[in-house]
């Protein structure tokens, strides 16, 4: 993209952002770096504290594309000193501390998986830890005295620990104060984060004032809702699409979505116009879904596999046909329907797999049951119970 006026450049960014501080302190920033012929530097940072990215980290990374597309520098930063400590961000406990073989392995995943979105050719990839562990104890202390407990305290969910006599340990206030010592160390024009990474970017500024360098912009996107469209997308509550999941595990995932959560998922995951995804509201609901679905799964698997496997979503729900990745389960002799449900997952119990077979929600080679059948003729039989589905191979019947 050549480079766009100054104007532009700010409205560009400013799309999908939460808060942008300072917007004129960003314009006078893009004017020096025009005048100099020197691009931002732009800054997030990522812990590694799981294996995989999903689409709520996404949200930053095209954030981060953004200035990219516009002659900015990216660096993309891994935080695998600050993982050892524990981000306690919207925590109300103490996180347990990681391992460095655990964090290491993690961050090699991480950098196999950003270049799905961000150009590796005008991206730094760097680690934290090539300032923090070097610190000194002396350098430590100097850069604890830059800040005081009180102003720690100041943050919301340090704040509300205390107030309920939920423990803080020391380390944890380290965090601040070392997320805010990159920025130093890397001299950010621009940091950007969660919205519920505000506090942490704000120290930014204020160790770089310390240091003699201009103060940060400091740029915060929202915090995607999950597949319930209630909480934030997170692994640990099993409401994300990771980045890195088959094309048809996406599509399947996107579909279940509530379709109120649509138009927040159009600007935060894709680059159409706040126009264009106004004028979908008259879209059948299905029909924008799947589009949404090809739309985003096309940045991790390529337009002709996100199109394959909508298809495969309109195959199988639509016209309620066999998926063709289909789980097998291989037996020896007869079984019993509710004995099957169980052994192949699609029940959780005995019990509940006769609630099943009861209510009519189970179906074998397409006809719906009501009783206890046994599945005794050696062959291949098609078990569904809503929308799970397994193959029975009985190797001997009885």
């Amino acid at each position: 993209m050549a480079p766009l006026p100054i104007e532009e450049q700010i409205t560009y960014i400013k799309k999908g952002l939460s808060e942008l501080i300072r917007e004129e302190d960003l314009r006078e920033r893009l004017r020096q770096a025009a005048a100099k012929g020197e691009p931002l530097r732009v800054k997030a940072g990522f812990d590694p504290t799981a294996p995989d990215l999903h689409l709520g980290h996404t949200v930053l990374l095209r954030k981060m594309k953004h200035f990219q597309d516009m002659g900015h520098q990216v660096i993309f930063l891994i935080g695998d000193m600050t993982g050892l400590i524990g981000d306690p961000t919207g925590r109300n406990i103490t996180r347990p501390p990681m391992t460095r073989e655990l964090i290491a392995e993690n961050a090699e995943t991480y950098k196999a998986q950003v270049f799905k979105i961000l150009d590796p050719e005008r991206t730094v990839v760097d680690f934290n830890s090539r300032w923090l562990e070097p610190l000194r104890f002396e350098e430590m202390i100097r850069l604890c005295s830059k800040y005081t407990v009180a102003r720690l305290l100041e943050r919301d969910d340090f704040a509300k620990r205390y107030r309920e006599n939920t423990p803080i340990s020391v380390h944890e206030l380290l965090y601040p104060l070392a997320q805010g010592y990159d920025s130093v160390c890397l001299r950010c024009d621009v940091e950007m984060g969660g919205n519920d990474q505000k506090f942490n970017l704000l120290v930014g500024r204020e160790l770089q004032r310390d240091w003699g360098q201009p103060p940060q912009i400091v740029a915060t996107v929202p915090l995607l809702e999950g597949l319930d469209g209630v909480e934030k997308m997170s692994k640990s509550k099993g409401n994300y699409v990771g980045i890195a999941e088959p094309a048809a595990v996406m599509v399947k995932k996107l579909m279940s979505i509530p379709d109120e959560l649509m138009p927040r998922y159009w600007e935060l995951l894709t680059d159409r116009s706040l126009a264009s995804i106004a004028a979908m509201k008259n879209s059948h609901p299905r029909e924008a879904k799947l589009e949404l679905a090809e739309t985003i799964v096309q940045d991790f698997h390529g337009q002709a596999a996100a199109r394959e496997a909508c298809q495969e979503w309109l195959r199988v729900v639509s016209q309620g046909q066999v998926p063709s990745d289909i789980e097998e389960f291989s037996l020896d002799g007869s079984l019993r329907i509710d004995k099957a449900l169980v052994h192949t997952g699609l029940a959780q119990s005995g019990a509940d797999a006769q609630r099943k077979v009861k209510s009519g929600s189970v179906e074998v080679d397409g006809a719906r049951i009501s009783d206890f059948v046994t599945l005794a003729a050696p062959g291949r039989y098609i078990v569904r119970v809503g929308k799970g589905w397994r193959r029975v191979v009985l190797r001997n019947g009885a």
